[in-house]
């Protein structure tokens, strides 16, 4: 049976290229990083050239010292930038944390987490996946960290971060500033300056990488105010925020993956961006669909509702038939909360939600895969629908 994948927001295929970057790494440059022998200096250099390729994909010539920090991947990101900040700093009570109402799991436990300890969390809507900025204005005094999701892994809303940021720094001049950039990462056109971040989570799995490996860019600013402290501690790699030694091959490859689609960004953006909009008008043709399309989107994210049917039934049809999608998030597959946080701050009614399915693209991906999906979605409407 050929396989029809449109589940790249939970994972994407690893290329060519990172897998031979993995394997050289893993042949040619063995030691640990950590080692002062020559071995060990050519492992650092290799994690330096790949410091290098994460920070200039992000708008910087070089990593300068401290400013990329490798982690396990986004999750691992997330929560150092999140608790990291808020743990550098010493308690007062009732302290306030912005973020929004449909944040990724990585961002919103370490949030609950705080908001049991009493950290004050304001949850801003996102109703048409736009953040309110009105609210925000009306609430951003006072924060000391503000933590906003670049794309909505489930919507595919591209927020309008840097305003969102230019407010609270207006209303909270020393708050530190967030944003989980997971999956607009090499999607969606940015640099650091232009987001008007301090602190930016990124995975290698998302974009082409090894599972297992992602990164925190920490600004200069906050490394030299200390407004970040290390989770755990050991043998101070990694700047000290993430000690433990560095796993080479898997940021070696990520580097790889990274360069591969700083290339070919342009042409790979352009390619999703028309595959989704074939999509989006095959499905306006099928009865029974509701398009849930943010005001302003990335080029690879659809939320569809196949009305009448539960998101899981249509999800084990289409996989039955070799097209996998998502049915959510895939980091929350697992959670007992049935009820998708992110799509009720889109606005959807639960029927609506309990019925909605996450199609997302890769550049690989082609015309003639989308014309599988759709048929496989035609089939389940005829199927599965209680007449």
């Amino acid at each position: 049976m050929e396989i029809v994948y449109f589940d790249n927001s939970a994972t994407t295929k690893m290329s060519e290229g990172a897998k031979k970057k993995m394997l050289d790494v893993a042949s040619e440059h063995f030691g640990n990083p950590s080692s002062l022998h020559a071995i060990g200096l050519d492992a650092e250099k290799e994690i330096t050239r790949a410091r290098n390729i994460i920070a200039k994909s992000l708008g910087e010539i070089r990593a300068t010292k401290n400013e990329i920090v490798f982690t396990s991947g986004g999750t691992e990101s997330n929560n150092i930038a999140i608790l990291g900040s808020v743990f550098s700093k010493k308690r007062k009570g009732n302290e306030k944390i912005l973020t929004t109402v449909g944040e990724h799991a990585s961002v919103e436990e370490p949030l609950v987490y705080l908001e049991k300890m009493g950290y004050n969390i304001v949850r801003v809507p996102t109703k048409n996946g736009e953040i309110d900025l009105e609210f925000l204005r009306k609430n951003a005094s006072g924060a000391i960290l503000a933590t906003f999701m670049h794309v909505n892994n489930e919507t595919g809303a591209l927020y309008d971060v840097k305003r969102a940021f230019e407010i609270v720094k207006e209303c909270s001049p020393d708050a530190v500033l967030h944003s989980d950039c997971v999956q607009s990462y090499l999607k969606v056109k940015f640099t650091k300056k232009s987001l008007g971040a301090d602190l930016i989570s990124v995975s290698a799995h998302k974009v082409n990488g090894p599972k297992g490996v992602g990164a925190l860019y920490v600004s200069p600013e906050i490394i030299k105010a200390k407004k970040i402290s290390p989770l755990f501690f050991g043998g101070g790699q990694e700047s000290g925020l993430r000690s433990g030694t560095e796993n080479v091959y898997s940021i070696c490859a990520f580097a790889e993956a990274v360069s591969e689609h700083m290339n070919a960004f342009s042409e790979n953006t352009s390619k999703m961006a028309e595959l989704k909009e074939y999509i989006i008008e095959k499905l306006r043709e099928i009865d029974g669909i509701k398009l849930n399309l943010p005001n302003v989107s990335a080029p690879h994210i659809i939320n569809v509702a196949v009305l009448g049917i539960r998101s899981e039934t249509v999800l084990h049809h289409l996989s039955s038939k070799g097209v996998y999608v998502s049915s959510g998030s895939a980091c929350s597959s697992n959670s007992q909360k049935k009820t998708s946080r992110a799509l009720l701050g889109f606005g959807l009614e639960e029927n609506v939600i309990d019925s909605s399915i996450r199609i997302s693209l890769s550049y690989q991906n082609t015309k003639e895969e989308a014309d599988i999906l759709i048929d496989a979605i035609k089939d389940a409407k005829l199927k599965l629908v209680k007449r």
